[in-house]
């Protein structure tokens, strides 16, 4: 369910937010115990809302905070934004 939200948050700041009209979604099991979710936008920013003054961003990290996870989010070099999350630990290198 947190990853749906975070998806579902992410695509409602793109339609807010950018220009944009796509977005590419990636879900990826790094291993049994990590769910990356990724959000990206090819930009460029819109006009509506800018700067934002909702909780989108604040939400998405109490949620992933609350399984131990990590969230960035923020422009990407090449134009547009993107939002990675991390969900679960990685027990790589663990014994």
């Amino acid at each position: 369910l947190t990853a749906f939200r975070i998806v579902q948050e992410a695509l409602t700041n793109v339609i807010r937010h950018s220009a944009a009209r796509s977005a590419d979604v990636l879900l990826d099991w790094e291993d049994a115990d990590a769910l990356t979710v990724q959000v990206e936008d090819p930009g460029p920013a819109g006009h509506a809302h800018a700067g934002g003054s909702g909780s989108g961003l604040v939400g998405m990290r109490e949620r992933v905070a609350a399984f131990g996870g990590t969230l960035e989010a923020g422009p990407r070099p090449d134009g547009g934004f993107r939002v990675r999350a991390t969900l679960g630990t990685t027990t790589k290198g663990a014994t």
